[in-house]
């Protein structure tokens, strides 16, 4: 029986009418707000997603459905919460994660540490096991024209 499994997740949102994002739970003033059906923060639905892809329990839109009306503006800090539970159930604790936002606009780094402390916290991990950074595609695609955000992760799972 293997004693770690890594998952990788990746999620986009389109912007729309608003004047923030929330990007690891925490409320960064932009421009622009997501189009989602919960808050859209691309960096919890990809831990999200990775955490289930090293359990082999299918993606978020599995376990919080779109058509299901409970999730309409839901805080996705309690998609990552349930995700936890799921791991920790089965045995599992998070050893790390890595993530990437992918987008032009805002600007990660000023709000790095606080998305870091927030998910350190859902995660029920030490500081330094969370990873946040940020890239742009130098203005190609749609994260490059400003149309949305996206984000990538990577999440390592220890036996508990």
């Amino acid at each position: 029986m293997a004693n770690i499994r890594i998952g990788q997740g990746y999620d986009v949102h389109a912007f729309g009418p608003g004047d923030h994002v929330v990007l690891g739970g925490v409320r960064v003033p932009h421009t622009r707000g997501i189009v989602a059906h919960s808050d859209g923060d691309v960096l919890i639905h990809a831990l999200c997603d990775a955490i289930l892809g090293a359990l082999a329990l299918g993606d978020i839109g599995k376990h919080f459905p779109p058509s299901d009306l409970q999730w309409k503006g839901a805080d996705s800090r309690r998609f990552l919460v349930h995700c936890v539970a799921l791991a920790a159930e089965r045995g599992w604790r998070i050893g790390n994660v890595d993530a990437t936002v992918v987008g032009e606009r805002p600007k990660v780094g000023p709000h790095a540490q606080a998305i870091r402390e927030t998910l350190a916290a859902d995660l029920g991990v030490s500081l330094d096991a969370v990873s946040v950074k940020a890239t742009t595609t130098e203005k190609l695609g749609f994260t490059g024209r400003e149309e949305g955000l996206a984000a990538m992760a990577v999440v390592l799972l220890e036996r508990a």
